[in-house]
């Protein structure tokens, strides 16, 4: 039975090289220069004043835009629903600010209670034999604290026995005018004031003229390409939108049960925790544990027992825990694009360069990056760097760990991809293409004797680690056919599309009772070839052997046994193998006629048209001609007679030769 597959065309013989050599190009990602990454973090640290605004009011901007289109659609105006939207949000911000504060404040008259409860648990650490090396360093410390906080003033004579002196006038001078007051208490004050205010009309400004600067930058940037700007855009605007308004959600539903749960444990301030739980849980990683140290060791003060300590520990773990493995992948998952190791990457260099407020803004202003290099072609190394979608393709990753010498993780890269696909799939369309690869490098002359020989165990190495896979994949096929059979439908394989469109329903024959020979043409890397298509023609049920490109030698291919063999299969990975192709049908015909010949350009392009593999078979004498997986197993294991040997053209003898032979 014939498999439903997408057209191509393919050129006779003669265009048969061109068609084989066509491969899927992709541009290289071209690094920046040293001078220019150098000049861009230069003015992004001593500009720190003027970017570090307007980088904070741009992820203002992308937080509050949804509020302000929801007010917009329905019916507040523009400037009444940008200014309520900015108001709202920094009122929650200041009132954020203001109980920060005054917890802090509480907090601070209340350390010198918890002072007795530390001392203690550390005299205990002592008496146990804990007190050698840093713990006895560190309750020295504590105890020389605790000494300097509890000394008294030296006790002066009491009045009786002080003689009697006339009191002494005080005059309280001051040396400071009013306004130098007032300027020392307004001073520090009017940096953090000065910043906040050009913020707020930084993102009033923003969302007031969002269009107009969506506009200014498509037109900047990517006028000659309006649909892939637009595109970057909006993926730039849902992406960091959407990251922070999930990871507000995801932080709140963190801080309500730690605050209830720090309250009911008894640590005080349990708000204060709550409230700095929310806010550190913007920092990647290193914020949830911050977050937890400073109530551990309130907990440790509070009671002189261990008890709430423990308890304590055991809240932040299992909300933690509920919270990164259940909550964030139901709200948002992977939405960042970004990869764990850009994360902490991000979060130092942001450190460095804009300090605490750069750590808090790390994983979103990366994102805009990413985003960035995902649709400019020149900034394609950021997405390449810090992204989380894999930057080799399949078939040239597998290449690697085959070049590598590492077939135990190619294998563990291929049983993911098996959980999804079907082996001849896999190997049509992921382990072919990779060994493509290998056979380019041997023509380039890249790719030395040893090597080779490496990549072809290695595929070979691959495909016995696949066995057990390909024997379950076969009883599943069994299974389905029995099923199929009795419901009276045939049985059929989703086959992906490679363009990542609608999946192809491929129904591959059935071969049972059919044997086949799977041999390489030229080389080892054909004979891995070989070995993956004879284990595809085993799940259909045929009795596959293989055999190796030497064994098909002139000098020995006279020694195979092709008596209980029904076709013979022949693979080639070089693309200028069709005159060494038709030796081998002529020779394996003229051993048993009735042997079914078939040979395998295999091709990164996959299947073709028919019509032009028919009429390439006429010319090589071929029973088939195949250029992927599904077209190798279907012309394997079909039921036609062999096509008969042709005569070879015998030259004509000269006329003079003749003219000798008929006077003799």
């Amino acid at each position: 039975m014939a498999a439903n597959r997408r057209n191509g065309t393919v050129a006779p013989e003669p265009a048969l090289v061109g068609l084989l050599a066509a491969s899927r190009g992709h541009p290289r990602t071209v690094l920046p220069t040293v001078a220019s990454v150098v000049t861009t973090v230069a003015a992004l640290y001593f500009g720190r004043e003027v970017f570090l605004p307007i980088a904070v009011a741009l992820l203002l901007t992308f937080a509050i835009a949804p509020v302000v289109s929801w007010l917009k659609r329905l019916g507040v105006p523009r400037v009444a629903a940008v200014i309520a939207s900015v108001a709202g949000a920094f009122a929650a911000l200041s009132l954020f600010s203001f109980i920060v504060a005054t917890q802090v404040s509480d907090l601070a008259q209340n350390i010198t209670i918890y002072q007795y409860n530390i001392l203690t648990k550390v005299r205990a650490m002592k008496e146990t034999g804990l007190g050698g090396g840093i713990i006895s360093q560190v309750s020295s410390v504590i105890e020389r604290v605790g000494q300097e906080i509890d000394r008294q003033e030296p006790q002066l004579p009491s009045a009786a026995e002080q003689p009697k002196r006339d009191p002494i006038p005080v005059e309280v001078v001051s040396h400071e005018k009013p306004l130098e007051v007032l300027q020392n208490l307004i001073g520090p004050m009017i940096s953090p004031l000065s910043s906040a205010g050009l913020v707020i009309i930084v993102v009033i400004f923003m969302l007031m003229e969002r269009e107009d600067l969506r506009d200014r930058f498509i037109r900047l940037v990517g006028y000659g390409d309006l649909h892939r700007t637009t595109q970057a855009l909006q993926d730039a605007g849902k992406r960091v939108g959407q990251y922070l308004l999930m990871q507000l959600v995801v932080n709140a539903i963190y801080a309500v049960p730690i605050t209830i749960g720090l309250w009911v444990l008894g640590i005080p301030n349990a708000l204060l925790w709550g409230l700095l739980a929310l806010a550190l849980r913007f920092v990647p990683y290193i914020g949830p544990i911050i977050g937890a140290l400073l109530p551990l060791f309130l907990a440790l003060a509070v009671a002189p027992g261990w008890s709430l300590l423990l308890w304590t520990a055991a809240l932040f773990i299992i909300v933690e825990l509920v919270t990164g493995n259940v909550i964030e992948p139901w709200l948002y998952g992977s939405h960042t694009g970004l990869s764990p190791l850009a994360i902490i990457v991000a979060a130092i260099f942001w450190t460095w360069l804009w300090g605490p407020i750069g750590l808090v803004l790390s994983t979103p202003l990366t994102v805009c990056l990413v985003v960035l290099g995902r649709h400019v072609p020149q900034f394609e190394f950021l997405d390449v760097l810090f992204g989380n979608e894999p930057v080799l393709e399949p078939h040239a990753r597998l290449y690697q760990r085959l070049l590598a010498g590492d077939p135990e993780e190619a294998t563990d890269h291929a049983e993911e991809m098996l959980e999804d696909k079907y082996l001849f799939e896999f190997y049509g369309k992921v382990a072919i293409p990779a060994l493509l690869l290998g056979e380019q490098d041997r023509e380039r002359g890249v790719m030395d004797e040893e090597q080779r020989r490496q990549v072809a165990d290695s595929a070979l190495t691959l495909v016995a680690n696949l066995d057990d896979s390909a024997q379950q994949e076969a009883g599943e096929e069994e299974d389905q056919e029995a099923e199929k059979a009795a419901q009276g439908q045939p049985a059929e394989k989703k086959l992906e599309d490679s363009s990542g469109g609608a999946d192809e329903e491929v129904d591959l024959p059935d071969g049972l009772g059919i044997a086949v020979l799977c041999a390489g043409g030229r080389g080892e890397l054909d004979d891995a070839a070989a070995a993956m298509l004879a284990q595809v023609l085993e799940v259909q049920g045929a009795e596959a052997t293989r055999a190796s490109f030497a064994e098909l030698e002139p000098s020995a291919i006279h020694r195979l046994d092709l008596s209980a063999l029904d076709c013979v299969a022949i693979g080639f990975l070089n693309r200028q193998s069709a005159q060494h192709a038709r030796f081998m049908v002529r020779r394996l015909k003229r051993l048993k006629a009735k042997l079914r010949v078939g040979i395998v350009f295999w091709s990164e392009v996959g299947n073709t048209d028919e019509a032009a593999a028919a009429e390439l078979a006429g010319t090589l004498n071929a029973d088939f001609v195949a250029f992927g997986m599904v077209d190798a197993v279907t012309g394997a294991l079909s039921r036609k007679a062999a096509v008969a040997l042709k005569p070879a053209h015998r030259r004509r003898q000269p006329a003079r030769r003749k003219q000798l032979q008929a006077a003799e």
